[in-house]
């Protein structure tokens, strides 16, 4: 059996997991301390069944300084209560002409999560619920005698023919009735499902996938999709409620004065609470931006808020309970388990460190993290005298640093590429924005947003230039299935390069062209094959490097975003982008002539070798001390496909560069430890 500090000498860090996500991405799963916050998640609950109860629709403005846990306890909602709700994360806008197809989008995108413990979606779940209620109401008020649940296995006019009258019969007002109560029969055929899906979040579908769905148009308008969404709480106004949480608005759209719209947000919320039942809304957002915005919101949308939840900092007790369930399970390790739950720490450090007696959840973790690294180092220099930690001078080690963001960028990578698995996931004004974003922060001259004028696509298009003294160009980027809008985005680009003849423009576009049939695939066969315009196809690999990007933004932006043991704001990530040269590997960005074109794209063993001896080598830089077979299975975590010899084979190059070294080579591989060669 081994030592506590043995342990702790060759693990990873337990504090270096600081990042909470969107709730329904899967995560690094961590403990839970109860008591923190608890004050506040009784407040919800409360504020919950209320809703359960009445049916109407209320607001809850959930605010705290940055790293307080606002997007962790999100998280812990949606895990404590999806038995009894249906919970929706909804990421901040960037349109504020979309904001409706953009809640609706993400609303449908939440409800097709399957729920912990659950087989079906919450869709699905949300479908059954509501032909229950109907049934329950039914034979109640007498509406009609037969099982509405046998309804779904009769054909689909009769489907919609009864809920039609069931609904008209109760005086409710169903939006397109015919349409969306088809959808809702689709959504109970396994093959029509992804496209029934697909139609409710707004996607712009293909006539052929209109056809199948016996529809005759997509969601397409800011009005189709409020009235849309509203379906959802007029034909489920005695089900379960929807939780609809909006998150990390420090990145939502911005006023020509530069700051958030938080107006249009509050606007979007009054006509929620006016016309939906059944629903809770969840505000999250920063202390310091709710004080410095609310005076400028309108007081009727202001009355519409029902309670105002701060989240308090927590004890020095509660501190300690979230040290030991970091450090549970390396105690659980040990052949004797240390005198205290938080050894090697102590309560004596942390009333030093926090002589108020208060401190942030964050704080905590970034403060175990330090102590940690900091016994690794005692224990290595022979565990001379007492052990004591001194955070009073943190010195940022710049190539520490840099190896903790590409850390960092691997871990949000790897999970982007899980999550996303279809370009079309986003709207083609995300991904326009997400490469804005990009562009910008690259110093690239001349970004402009939009290039488009006069036109519903505008949001489609930007233009950007490789110099200042270069030609302009323009890129338009559509995935929309439906062949009529490819064909208006093909005049639109007509149309700019028709105002502007020095204009090169790139298309960019990974769905399929149409045929000679398609007035769109005849208008782009004429303006981009032969020079100058371009069509690019995109691979999804790009997709994963901007949405990764945008992640990070989106955390700086809200003060959320840690490395290391420093939190980087906006700019600070910005500049860590450039120095890291992470973003050469996007092939779109080669394409549009952003950085050198490297062949091949795809990324191909060799090259997956090279990342991994880079992970190697940056692991050890950000931890200092690990052992030998902890960096070996990190390496087959986050590389799958390279094997266990392989990996030996990397930390023997690093060791024959002079870059890590084995401080005990003669004892046996998993026993042995692994540090940094010292800078001398």
């Amino acid at each position: 059996m081994t030592s506590i500090d043995e342990i702790i000498l060759r693990s990873i860090n337990p504090f270096g997991n600081i990042r909470s996500v969107n709730f329904w991405h899967k995560q690094q799963p961590e403990p839970t301390v109860d008591s923190i916050h608890q004050e506040a998640i009784t407040k919800i609950e409360t504020t919950l069944d209320q809703v359960v109860q009445d049916h109407n629709t209320r607001t809850i403005i959930l605010d705290g300084d940055a790293g307080c846990g606002k997007t962790y306890l999100l998280g812990r909602l949606k895990k404590k209560f999806n038995h009894k709700a249906f919970f929706v994360y909804i990421p901040p806008f960037t349109e504020t002409d979309r904001i409706w197809r953009h809640i609706l989008r993400y609303t449908v995108d939440s409800l097709v999560q399957v729920p912990e413990g659950q087989k079906d979606s919450q869709l699905l779940l949300w479908v059954e619920n509501v032909l229950t209620s109907i049934k329950e109401r039914s034979v109640k008020d007498r509406i009609f005698k037969d099982d509405v649940l046998d309804l779904l296995r009769n054909e689909r006019g009769k489907f919609i023919n009864k809920l039609r009258d069931i609904y008209k019969k109760a005086g409710i007002s169903i939006y397109n009735a015919d349409v969306f109560f088809g959808v809702l029969h689709d959504l109970t055929d396994t093959e029509l499902y992804p496209l029934a899906c697909e139609w409710l979040r707004g996607d712009d579908l293909s006539e052929d996938s209109l056809k199948t769905l016996g529809i005759k148009k997509s969601i397409d308008t800011e009005e189709s999709a409020r009235e849309n969404l509203r379906n959802f709480s007029r034909i489920a106004g005695d089900t379960q409620p929807i939780v609809l949480c909006f998150d990390q608005l420090e990145s939502i759209a911005l006023l020509p004065d530069g700051r958030q719209n938080l107006q249009a947000l509050f606007n979007v919320n009054t006509i929620i609470s006016e016309q939906n039942s059944n629903l809770l809304i969840i505000i999250s957002i920063g202390t310091n931006t709710w004080e410095q915005n609310k005076s400028r919101i309108d007081q009727s949308h202001k009355d519409r808020i029902d309670e105002r939840i701060y989240l308090k900092s927590i004890s020095l007790t509660q501190a300690e309970s979230l040290l030991s369930s970091r450090l549970y399970s390396l105690h659980l390790q040990a052949h004797s388990q240390p005198s205290s739950p938080i050894y090697p720490l102590t309560r004596q450090y942390l009333e030093e460190e926090f002589p108020g007696g208060k401190t942030k959840p964050r704080e905590i973790i970034i403060f175990g993290k330090d102590v940690i690294q900091q016994y690794k180092e005692w224990l290595v220099g022979g565990s001379k005298g007492e052990f004591k930690p001194d955070l009073s001078v943190k010195k940022d080690d710049p190539s520490e640093l840099l190896a903790a963001f590409k850390l960092k960028w691997l871990n949000e990578f790897n999970k982007v590429q899980h999550q996303i698995t279809k370009i079309r996931h986003f709207s083609a004004p995300d991904l326009i924005k997400m490469l804005q974003d990009v562009l910008e922060t690259l110093h690239v001259e001349g970004v402009k947003y939009p290039l488009f004028t006069g036109t519903k696509y505008a949001s489609y298009s930007l233009e950007y230039k490789l110099s200042d003294k270069s030609r302009p160009l323009g890129v338009v980027w559509t995935e929309d299935g439906n062949m009529t809008t490819f064909f208006h985005v093909m005049e639109a680009c007509k149309k700019a390069a028709k105002e502007d003849s020095t204009l090169t423009l790139y298309l960019i576009r990974a769905e399929v062209l149409g045929n000679t049939k398609n007035k769109g695939y005849q208008s782009y066969t004429k303006f981009f094959t032969g020079s100058p315009h371009r069509h690019i196809t995109p691979h999804i690999n790009s997709v994963h490097y901007l949405v990764t990007y945008h992640n990070l933004v989106k955390d700086a932006r809200e003060g959320d975003l840690v490395i290391g043991s420093k939190t980087f704001d906006f700019k600070s990530l910005q500049e860590l982008i450039r120095e890291s040269n992470i973003l050469e590997g996007c092939s779109l960005l080669q394409d549009l002539g952003i950085f050198k074109k490297i062949e091949p794209v795809i990324i191909t063993p060799p090259l997956e070798l090279t990342e991994c001896k880079d992970f190697l080598f940056n692991l050890v830089t950000t931890h200092h001390f690990l052992g030998r077979q902890t960096l070996i299975d990190n390496a087959i975590s986050n590389f799958p496909t390279v094997n266990e010899d392989q990996i030996n084979v990397l930390i023997k190059q690093l060791c024959e560069e002079n870059k890590i070294q084995i401080l005990d080579p003669k004892a046996k591989p998993e026993s042995q430890l692994i540090c940094l060669v010292p800078h001398k």
